[in-house]
């Protein structure tokens, strides 16, 4: 199975739970770097920012299966914060050390630059070397989003893109600003060059007018998605918010 969605009752149940279901513990087995990318925009407490305690479940289930290096890796977009502060304001580095696992800020550090004439957007990215030398387990909970409709798995992709090269004031304030101008298709851009291995997407909350605040969804949905097509995890998280993956432009386009 490639995809699974199991109904929430703890972390420490239902995380298990659903990488079993996609046999995740035969994959996880083979791979000897790992890097964890939950969704930590800002300093915002769960359910708008992925919490430290799935990100622990993983990392023991990982531990179970596998002997792989592990991190956790963010670049936050907050306009003012920069990552390791958002990681110790909302447990992460707490979590991280009594974990024995190593934070990495993707916001700097080296990076890798790549093309592909078929993106409009940005026919040239930088992204982090590190993306390319771990396994990648994207962690987002799920939202709306004022300006990509919704946000999952796919855009959980933009904490690799740095500041230093997607910031413009004429955008906003925010970190990655540049993908303000055009959200859907910066997207589909960014998951040209680099999509998750396997996402582990918290729908055990959700947030439902906004991405950054507002209501949380009544009732709670409830639901752990587990997948490895991206598109896929993200279409199944657009159902549980009422919306049709058809109408969501970085969704419907799907490469995978």
């Amino acid at each position: 199975m490639d995809i699974a969605t199991v109904d929430f009752e703890s972390y420490e149940k239902s995380v298990p739970e659903a990488l079993d279901a996609i046999s995740a513990k035969e994959r996880i087995r083979e791979q000897r770097a790992i890097l964890i990318k939950p969704n930590l925009v800002n300093d915002s407490p769960f359910p708008i920012t992925t919490s430290a305690g799935a990100c622990g479940v993983i990392i023991d289930y990982i531990r179970m299966h596998s002997r792989a290096e592990i991190v956790i890796a963010e670049g936050c977009g907050s306009a003012t914060l920069e990552t390791p502060e958002v990681m110790r304001r909302l447990g992460y580095a707490e979590m991280a050390e009594s974990k024995g696992v190593p934070l990495v800020d993707l916001n700097h550090g080296p990076v890798r630059k790549l093309s592909n004439p078929e993106c409009s957007v940005f026919p040239e990215m930088y992204l982090p070397e590190i993306a390319f030398s771990h396994y990648i387990i994207s962690v987002p909970v799920l939202k709306k989003h004022s300006l990509a409709i919704m946000t999952g798995t796919l855009k959980n992709m933009m904490g690799f893109a740095q500041p230093k090269y997607y910031h413009s004031e004429r955008h906003g304030r925010w970190k990655k600003s540049v993908f303000h101008g055009q959200m859907q298709k910066s997207v589909i851009d960014l998951n040209r060059y680099l999509v998750p291995d396997l996402s582990l997407l918290d729908a055990s909350v959700g947030m439902a007018e906004y991405h950054l605040g507002g209501p949380h969804c009544q009732p709670p949905v409830n639901k752990i998605i587990a997948g490895y097509n991206p598109w896929e995890v993200d279409r199944e998280a657009a159902g549980l918010l009422g919306l049709d993956w058809r109408d969501i432009e970085h969704i419907a386009i799907g490469f995978g």
